[in-house]
């Protein structure tokens, strides 16, 4: 229990240093930005004060949409950070969002994260996220770029091995990039072409044993096709819709050193309900099924930021992953919300081998802060299986 509260204690200290220069502000909950006054001829320019776009001002009043009258609308902010994975470090990221057609005010705007962290256990992180609406309403392309160098606790790489070793340490270096460009055939549904790359390798591990003969480095090139229904209002935060993608990659064996050609299937279905004034239910459901055997880092791991908030990343992993969640979101006051969510999930070798009692249960709360217009930093802290832990990010979970 002190650890959990010395946890709680120092994110929100970093959380609180992050959002300081907002709460100085008069707080503006998204109203269209005023039209710029057109000063008088005859007023000399000496006598006309403009106000200046400075880094405060941006900060300060970044949940207003400027979208339409900047080429990028874009904030940046910067704070101490601890979690479980990287212990104390320094973070910095920007968000912002922008509009490839200024003149189409239906069109939602495309946004991009940029989040770079490191701390003091050598833990690096530099990573990108971002969806890019293309003029027309008629493409999009999502994706995530991560370069990562992360000194983890490692547990092994299938359930039945995480389940029952005892705690040892590696060292990964990671390049991942993840790019889906999709083609709108109908107002909500659309095919789509699926870039998928991984470069990962072990530079130290002091339990080679738990990898079990597998290599220390692999690089897998997937290429597939997508398909998705996608009624959202906006995607880093919507308020409604429903959105269904089913997507299929193909690792072929000529593209990296998995030597054999691998497959991986992956399903979500996320909806989104409005229960009263200011709250919304969020439901998630998420399936990843990959090659039997697969290379550990095509393996997937319970954990991260988006799913079974809370559990160590990694702590769970196998071939293949089912996990499902229900939020509630809640707006408090001015730009803050509040969440809290339950759901439950699992990895498992085949889908013959999937047991219901390995089922994990997960729950939290969270806290949010609307740093850019309808995008919000979040903190959540997730509780699982025997296990706590922080999460800090941009966008919501799903």
């Amino acid at each position: 229990m002190k650890n959990v509260m010395r946890d709680i204690n120092i994110i929100l200290f970093c959380f609180l240093i992050l959002l300081t220069p907002n709460l100085y502000s008069q707080q503006n909950t998204g109203n269209p930005p005023q039209k710029e006054t057109v000063p008088d001829e005859n007023i000399p320019d000496t006598l006309i004060t403009k106000k200046k776009d400075t880094y405060w001002e941006r900060l300060i009043n970044g949940n207003v949409d400027r979208s339409f009258e900047k080429r990028i609308d874009i904030s940046f902010a910067g704070a101490p950070s601890y979690t479980r994975e990287a212990s104390f470090g320094i973070g910095g990221m920007a968000t912002g969002l922008y509009r490839l057609d200024r003149t189409d005010s239906v069109m939602s705007p495309s946004d991009i994260t940029l989040v770079l962290n490191a701390s003091i256990k050598g833990f690096f992180a530099l990573e990108a996220k971002g969806n890019n609406n293309f003029k027309g309403r008629k493409s999009l392309l999502s994706y995530e770029i991560g370069l990562t160098r992360k000194p983890l606790d490692f547990w092994g790489i299938s359930y039945d091995a995480c389940n029952i070793n005892p705690v040892t340490s590696y060292t990964r270096r990671q390049l991942k990039i993840d790019a889906n460009y999709q083609y709108n055939l109908h107002q909500y549904f659309a095919v789509g072409a699926v870039f998928d790359f991984t470069f990962s390798n072990i530079s130290k591990i002091d339990s080679i044993e738990y990898l079990e003969g597998q290599k220390l480095s692999y690089t897998a090139t997937g290429l597939g096709v997508s398909l998705k229904y996608d009624s959202r209002d906006f995607i880093p935060n919507p308020s409604k819709g429903v959105y269904l993608m089913f997507r299929q990659t193909i690792f072929p064996d000529i593209l990296g050193n998995t030597e054999r050609t691998l497959y991986r299937t992956t399903f979500i279905a996320d909806t989104y309900l409005k229960v009263w004034r200011g709250g919304l239910l969020a439901f998630d459901l998420f399936g990843q099924f990959n090659s039997n055997n697969s290379p550990w880092p095509l393996r997937e791991e319970l954990g991260g930021n988006q799913r079974m908030r809370g559990y160590y990343s990694g702590r769970y992993i196998d071939n293949n992953i089912i996990s499902g969640q229900v939020e509630l979101r809640q707006h408090l006051i001015d730009r803050f919300g509040f969440t809290t969510w339950v759901g439950g999930g699992t990895v498992f070798p085949t889908i013959k081998k999937l047991n219901m009692k390995n089922v994990l249960p997960n729950y939290g709360v969270g806290l949010r802060f609307e740093v850019k217009h309808n995008v919000n930093a979040r903190v959540d802290y997730g509780f699982g299986k025997d296990t706590g832990g922080f999460v800090f990010n941009i966008s919501e979970a799903f």
